[in-house]
């Protein structure tokens, strides 16, 4: 067999003619692309959900030694039975995108750069700053009736939180901080 004979026997469209196939079948792939299999192959998979609004689409999120390798549809969720938006379909990239932040930064007040701090720093600040704004503008009466609330802070919800989530929010902000102004995302 001369080397273009052995060359042209390899080719695909000359093993459908030569074996009378349809090429809907093996035959019509190469040796490289049997060989191939999907990423997701042998990877473990997570039922989760979309966190981008209120619909609560069916994500199925593989990952393959602690890392991130897809993420689809759900075939099986009754909501989106598989599709995603744009946004929902474009999770994973926002997960694993190189420029993705994932270190808290601050920048003070009427400086030009912003510098690292840590979570527990971050996480202090934002404490403080509610609750100095909670003590700035609390009223406990007025026309000697007990209001109890502050309308220098508000909360505003994420969109797929469950109502049980979304009552103890309500609590706490409204019995423990006092704030009249709570809302949700979730007004599809």
């Amino acid at each position: 067999m001369t080397s273009l004979t052995a060359l042209l026997s390899k080719w695909p469209l000359v093993r459908q003619i030569r074996e009378r196939k349809d090429g809907t079948g093996l035959e019509a792939m190469s040796e490289k692309t049997r060989v191939m299999h999907a990423r997701t192959d042998d990877a473990q998979v997570a039922r989760s959900i979309c966190p981008y609004c209120g619909v609560g689409c069916g994500q199925l999120v593989y990952h393959k030694n602690g890392k991130l390798i897809s993420i689809e549809g759900d075939p099986e969720s009754p909501i989106s039975q598989g599709n995603l938006c744009p946004k929902g379909a474009a999770s994973y990239q926002l997960l694993t995108h190189s420029r993705r932040e994932t270190k808290m930064k601050y920048r003070a007040p009427r400086a030009k750069e912003w510098t690292e701090i840590s979570l527990e720093r971050a996480m202090e600040m934002v404490a403080e700053r509610v609750w100095e704004s909670r003590k700035r503008a609390f009223v406990r009466q007025i026309d000697g009736s007990n209001i109890n609330h502050t309308t220098a802070i508000c909360h505003l919800g994420g969109a797929t939180l469950d109502n049980e989530e979304n009552y103890l929010i309500k609590k706490l902000f409204t019995a423990g901080l006092g704030m009249v102004c709570v809302s949700n995302q979730a007004r599809i």
